[in-house]
């Protein structure tokens, strides 16, 4: 999950390598050596990040194994490796930040409740920092519920989200330079392909200059429609600060899923079902 206009895991490398050597232990920087989670192929990524799951809940409490629980969430919903695994970094996640009851409120809570609220896992939220939070998402939701857009694509042709009732809308934020975007691309294409005679549309959305958009795909002939949000005023809207992130309109033009990090084929049928597409 890429944070705009930061990287999310650039913010976190970067705080890593603010503390000194000392300041870690012989157990938390064999975890920070670990969390180069994205050269490994899923299949391994899966086990690793379960195996890091389990060793963090075992470091003790402090600002950091907050962060290191918080580092391995932010990438632990970047496609899926089980939601057992899934299930075992958000209790990580949860008792760090119990067990460090201090820690200056931000990204670690947010992400404790994303994790409920869009992934399914079980937390417990109570306390008003949570409900604050909950209530912020799901203002965002219900803005994401009724935002529009209309932008061109590459060739100059205008779309207006508001004249696309009778399709299925999916909607994808991305960038050329966000390695995770990038991942999901082939899947996406491959699903504009099978379903377009049934009705799906997919809609890329970033806001890369158009030169760099075109030296891009140059060599990726993606075929769905890829629209240019330079000013990001369609991002604004869908409030999209984290990229990738999709969204999936029905024929009727509601809202019906959403994800908040990269999504595998497998995923994405998941979230095109609640629409009618199977």
């Amino acid at each position: 999950m890429i944070l705009r206009p930061a990287i999310v895991l650039a913010l976190a490398v970067s705080a890593l390598a603010q503390n000194s050597e000392p300041n870690w232990t012989p157990e938390e920087r064999r975890v920070v050596n670990r969390l180069n989670l994205r050269a490994l192929p899923d299949d391994r990524r899966a086990v690793v990040t379960r195996e890091l799951a389990l060793e963090i809940r075992t470091l003790p409490a402090g600002a950091n194994k907050l962060q290191l629980a918080s580092q391995l969430a932010d990438l632990a919903t970047e496609g899926d490796f089980g939601r057992d695994t899934l299930q075992e970094v958000t209790v990580s996640l949860e008792d760090s930040l119990r067990e460090h009851p201090s820690a200056t409120p931000g990204m670690p809570h947010q992400q404790l409740v994303q994790l409920v609220k869009y992934e399914g896992m079980k937390a417990d939220l109570d306390g008003p920092l949570f409900a604050e939070i909950k209530k912020r998402l799901e203002a965002d939701d219900a803005a994401r519920a009724s935002a529009t857009f209309s932008l061109k694509d590459r060739t100059g042709k205008q779309w207006s989200l508001a004249d696309l009732r009778g399709k299925v809308v999916l909607i994808n934020f991305w960038a050329t330079w966000c390695g995770p975007c990038r991942k999901e691309m082939p899947d996406l294409d491959a699903l504009y392909e099978h379903f377009g005679p049934e009705g799906l549309l997919v809609l890329g959305v970033t806001d890369d200059e158009l030169d760099k958009l075109n030296s891009y795909l140059a060599a990726r002939p993606y075929t769905f429609p890829i629209l240019l949000d330079t000013t990001r005023v369609a991002a604004q809207a869908f409030r999209v600060e984290v990229i990738p992130k999709s969204f999936v309109f029905d024929r009727e033009g509601k809202l019906v899923a959403q994800a908040m990090d990269v999504r595998t084929r497998a995923q994405f049928l998941d979230m095109l079902g609640k629409a009618g597409l199977r």
